[in-house]
């Protein structure tokens, strides 16, 4: 049978940012669960997903597959959300499949706002942001955002390098830590309701890749930093 919105049960699920964020499709019903709980996602995401599926009536074995947020976003909420996926994935023996959290961001953009150019910036620390840029496709069935430039960690000065024609909207934390810094930028709208990335969008996003069976067993996935950790400043002199 080939699997579509019509007849899939995914769970999706993501922990990079302060948020944590919980969807689960049943064919073209969705339910979501969203909370902003910084420092707490290892004690919120497993009793939010179980809310959502106690409320859905299903078991995790039902499920085709468990989607994740692979990041970029914190590194111990990254690597929480991959643990949690392949802790679920291997007692329910499911696939599993990553979706970029500043895709998902960009996906909300055009689900909420009809956007068709965004660019999606998480606030990195360290004076940086996580950004990438994003266009719609809207010649798929189901049109989905899709990349037109790296993943990157950058000063948010250098975001003029970015070309950008006709209007774009901006998502992410990243546009209001550093809003002075960016504010120069011409024909950027900033969507101040898309912070964090929604699992519901993860969800979206993931559909192709089940179509094609593209999700890969639970032990292969894999969180995408962007950089390397670094948790220490060299101190002059030393």
């Amino acid at each position: 049978m080939t699997l579509t919105k019509a007849n899939s049960k995914l769970l999706a699920l993501d922990t990079s940012t302060e948020a944590c964020s919980v969807a689960l499709q049943l064919g073209s019903e969705i339910l979501t669960l969203d909370e902003v709980c910084p420092q707490q996602h290892s004690k919120r995401i497993l009793p939010m997903v179980q809310q959502l599926l106690s409320e859905a009536g299903v078991g995790l074995a039902q499920l085709d597959g468990i989607v994740f947020g692979r990041g970029p976003g914190s590194f111990t909420g990254v690597r929480i959300g991959v643990g949690v996926t392949q802790g679920l994935a291997f007692g329910a023996d499911i696939p599993v499949y990553g979706v970029s959290t500043l895709a998902a961001m960009a996906q909300a953009a055009a689900r909420l706002h009809s956007a068709t150019q965004v660019i999606a910036a998480i606030d990195a620390r360290m004076a940086e942001v996580y950004i990438a840029r994003f266009a719609l496709n809207d010649t798929l069935s189901n049109a989905l955002m899709q990349a037109q430039s790296e993943e990157v960690a950058i000063k948010p000065d250098a975001l003029s390098a970015f070309s950008l024609s006709g209007p774009v909207m901006g998502v992410g934390t990243g546009w209001q830590t550093y809003a002075r810094q960016l504010s120069a930028l011409q024909h950027v709208s900033i969507a101040n309701d898309i912070l964090y990335p929604s699992a519901q969008d993860m969800l979206t996003l993931a559909l192709p890749a089940l179509a094609s069976g593209a999700f890969i067993a639970a032990e292969h996935a894999e969180p995408v930093y962007v950089r390397d950790e670094v948790t220490w400043q060299k101190l002059p002199g030393k």
